[in-house]
């Protein structure tokens, strides 16, 4: 009997993951930088 309910959660556990592979990847579509400025320096030796 024992050996019947692990045979069938083996079967299970198999079929479960082979579910989890067939799932689409998920995409990563990176978002674009902003545009910034270049700093102003106001210093002493700036121009």
């Amino acid at each position: 009997m024992s050996k019947k309910i692990i045979l069938s959660l083996v079967l299970v556990s198999a079929f479960a993951a082979c579910q989890r592979q067939a799932a689409e990847p998920e995409v990563y579509v990176p978002t674009p930088n902003p545009v910034t400025t270049e700093p102003v320096y106001t210093s002493k030796y700036g121009s």
